[in-house]
C-alpha cells in the first residue's frame, strides 16, 4: 500500500536557465511535490516520528533547488528528487513538478515546466 503526502505551490526565486539574464537576475519558480510512502503507522499512532515532516521536506526541496544554478529545469527537479529520497528513508518515490511561468518563450502561455517521478531503488543482491 502506498499513501501520498503532497505540498503544492512552493514559490522559490532562483537563477536557473540557459539565457544569461536568467542566471543574473533569476525568476520565480513554483514547485509541487508528491511523496509516496506507507502512512499506516502514523495514521494510527498520531506521532510525527512515524511519518515525514512536511516542514523538513519543504526545507530540503528549497535548499536543493536554490543551492546550485542549473541550466535545465530537468536537472533542478532531479536535484530536488534526489535530495528528498536521500533525506527521507520512509519515502518510496517522489514526484516533483517544477513550473517556470516566466520562461523566455516567444509566445503567450500560462505555464511551462517539467514533472519527474523517481523511485527508491531496492538494494541489489550482489
Amino acid at each position: 500500500m502506498t499513501d501520498t503526502i503532497f505540498v503544492t505551490g512552493i514559490v522559490i526565486h532562483a537563477r536557473h536557465g540557459v539565457m544569461e539574464h536568467e542566471t543574473e537576475v533569476g525568476q520565480r519558480f513554483v514547485i509541487d511535490l508528491e511523496l509516496f510512502a506507507d502512512l499506516q503507522e502514523s495514521s494510527r499512532t498520531d506521532r510525527l516520528a512515524d511519518t515525514v515532516s512536511y516542514s523538513n521536506v519543504v526545507a530540503t526541496a528549497t535548499s536543493a533547488f536554490k543551492n546550485t544554478n542549473y541550466k535545465l529545469l530537468e536537472r533542478a527537479a532531479g536535484a530536488v528528487a534526489d535530495a528528498i529520497l536521500a533525506a527521507f528513508p520512509r519515502v518510496r518515490a517522489v514526484k516533483v513538478t517544477v513550473h517556470k511561468p516566466h520562461a523566455p518563450i516567444a509566445a503567450i502561455f500560462e505555464d511551462v515546466g517539467v514533472v519527474l517521478t523517481r523511485n527508491r531503488h531496492p538494494p541489489s543482491n550482489g
